[in-house]
């Protein structure tokens, strides 16, 4: 499994990406433009500007955030594909973050079983995460991600320039997923990033710009080697099993956090368990601690809260014979896979977390 991994070299992303569509590949190829209202404001016309084999696309909108990862629109996407006669040979161009890119490679996987598509994430969370690796999928009953394929796109273009349309909001949520890829990798690289947060009143761009190819390198190297989430890739699931439900349930409360947000606090509860289970030094849950206080108000949980993330930690699709299973560190860069928590450790943790 290859992934085609399109970045800014001397020459502009989209310029590449431009004759990589004008490419015999796709010579007889229909092309469909997905975006969402952000995207189609602050991107679109500058992906066509660039990319003269796209100026003729038709473009569908989809509407912003997790309210676009559903079955309805899944099918209405498919209805307006078959409506425009598109073929087997036809491709979906996901411009958008990681929504966009989830219900877009869905569909494709969907579409006369199975079409290629390319992702052009707009978002910081969508180049460094959402849209590597072929994971699409759509949620059911407020709970994320629980239908889906693994259908690997044809390529990913990255434009670093569509980080300068994103509010401070979207910065923060992409911050979290950055911090969660390199805590994984590379000691020096994340003390690198907190350090940078030290001395900036908010979230440095600058720094995130330079980091981005290190977070894209390091995804793709681990999605290429276990293309089927079946043993390494699952490291990439740090402050995940957490942060889907406490995203899931803050969006039921009425008070829904970023997908970022919501993994930070993650991170969080899985570093706390981390220095309980496996020894990790409690001064990298502190130093994390103090970073993400500062970007994200950390709700604090009743008994009550924490028995309904509870339950839908126990639909997490990672989890194996009725284990809830997670993610912990032993030190930065050292991921211990699969290590099964059990239900009073969830509730101690959720206790505490909101306590500082």
């Amino acid at each position: 499994m290859k992934q085609r991994i399109i970045i800014p070299t001397s020459v502009s992303s989209l310029s590449s990406l431009n004759r990589w569509l004008k490419g015999n590949r796709y010579k007889d190829a229909r092309f469909f433009i997905l975006v969402d209202e952000n995207s189609y404001a602050n991107c679109l016309s500058e992906l066509v500007s660039h990319c003269s084999v796209l100026q003729d696309a038709e473009f569908f909108e989809v509407p912003v955030s997790e309210n676009a990862k559903t079955l309805e629109v899944a099918y209405q996407l498919w209805a307006a594909l078959l409506e425009s006669g598109a073929d087997r040979n036809s491709v979906i161009i996901n411009l958008g973050g990681g929504c966009v890119s989830d219900i877009g490679g869905f569909v494709a996987a969907g579409f006369k079983r199975g079409i290629r598509y390319v992702n052009i994430p707009t978002t910081l969370v969508g180049m460094i995460d959402a849209a590597i690796g072929g994971k699409t999928a759509i949620n059911i009953e407020n709970t994320k991600n629980q239908v889906g394929f693994i259908h690997h796109p044809d390529a990913i273009c990255i434009n670093l320039a569509f980080l300068d349309t994103l509010p401070e909001f979207e910065m923060v949520s992409g911050l979290f997923e950055m911090a969660k890829t390199l805590i994984l990798c590379d000691t020096e690289a994340y003390k690198r990033l907190l350090s940078s947060l030290d001395e900036s009143r908010g979230v440095p761009i600058d720094t995130i710009k330079q980091m981005v190819r290190q977070c894209v390198d390091f995804k793709s190297a681990v999605t290429i080697s276990d293309p089927q989430d079946r043993s390494v890739r699952k490291i990439l699931n740090f402050g995940h099993t957490f942060g889907h439900a406490i995203e899931s349930f803050m969006k039921e409360s009425g008070t829904p956090l970023s997908h970022g947000a919501a993994v930070g606090i993650g991170m969080k509860c899985e570093l706390y368990l981390s220095a309980k289970k496996l020894g990790m030094s409690e001064k990298i849950t502190e130093l994390f601690s103090n970073l993400l206080t500062r970007f994200v108000a950390v709700p604090k949980f009743s008994l009550k809260d924490a028995e309904k993330i509870l339950s839908y930690m126990q639909q997490d699709k990672k989890n194996r014979d009725n284990l809830i299973l997670c993610v912990l560190l032993q030190d930065i860069g050292v991921p211990v896979i699969d290590v099964a928590i059990n239900e009073n450790e969830v509730r101690d943790t959720l206790l505490l977390v909101g306590k500082g």
